[in-house]
């Protein structure tokens, strides 16, 4: 079997279900131990750490909130004592509620925000020390289509994950003296299950885009980019954004 991935370690954020999900799965596919972070979905967490295990893998359950310092703190320093390293980190932790923009409240403008970006910031940051012992570090930021088509009722949103674009670009400059890459996947429409709780169950512009190839997008389509991106022979891709959506957007 190709294990690209053997003997490193990942961090996967919002890994309980969905996209991130089938990210950690296919990383530990690939070699790689998984730290498998959820917020408060335990019982998903310890499913997906379960079936890494039954797969030949290696897993931690890392519980935290990634909008909180000091649990990432906490989180990076249980990886660090479980597994001496970490080599690839992957910001998925999202919400993507929908409001129309005038009934928007601040507190979930600023949710979407904190989950989003200062998720980012924060792992990123928090992990930094151990991605550049790596020597090959990389991070993976999970965007998001309608960061590039814009969208209604999903202001908070696509502004969140807009921002992971630029972050995406600013890193890549600063971290490749470190031997860090940085890159985004964005994926189009997926089938996934949505929980009232962080996401809309029928988004308004899942109508206004059609994939060329015909059906929805599934969650390993967008884990196998995160694991190229994460492997040996991606380490000249950097800055970029990979857009995996079946053809619904074709722009840069």
């Amino acid at each position: 079997m190709d294990m690209p991935l053997r003997g490193k370690v990942a961090l996967v954020t919002g890994a309980g279900r969905n996209i991130g999900r089938a990210i950690a799965l296919a990383l530990a596919d690939a070699g790689a131990a998984i730290a498998v972070n959820v917020r408060a979905s335990r019982d998903e967490g310890e499913a997906v750490v379960s079936e890494i295990a039954a797969r030949g893998g290696t897993a931690l359950l890392v519980v935290a909130d990634v909008t909180d310092r000091g649990q990432v703190d906490a989180m990076i320093a249980a990886i660090d004592e479980r597994f001496g390293r970490l080599d690839i980190l992957v910001n998925n932790a999202a919400i993507r509620r929908e409001a129309a923009f005038a009934d928007l409240s601040y507190d979930d403008w600023r949710a979407a925000q904190a989950v989003c970006v200062d998720g980012a910031f924060h792992c990123t940051q928090a992990a930094l020390p151990l991605l550049k012992a790596s020597g090959e570090g990389s991070v993976v930021n999970i965007g998001g289509m309608t960061a590039y088509t814009g969208a209604s009722m999903r202001a908070h949103v696509v502004t969140a994950k807009a921002a992971l674009g630029g972050f995406t670009r600013a890193l890549a400059h600063e971290l490749a003296p470190h031997g860090i890459t940085v890159n985004c996947v964005s994926p189009g429409l997926v089938d996934t299950t949505r929980l009232r709780s962080s996401a809309s169950a029928n988004p308004a512009h899942h109508a206004e885009h059609k994939p060329l190839v015909g059906r929805r997008g599934r969650p390993e389509e967008i884990a196998s980019a995160v694991v190229w991106l994460a492997s040996p022979g991606a380490r000249f891709a950097t800055g970029q954004t990979i857009h995996v959506n079946g053809g619904a957007y074709l722009g840069g």
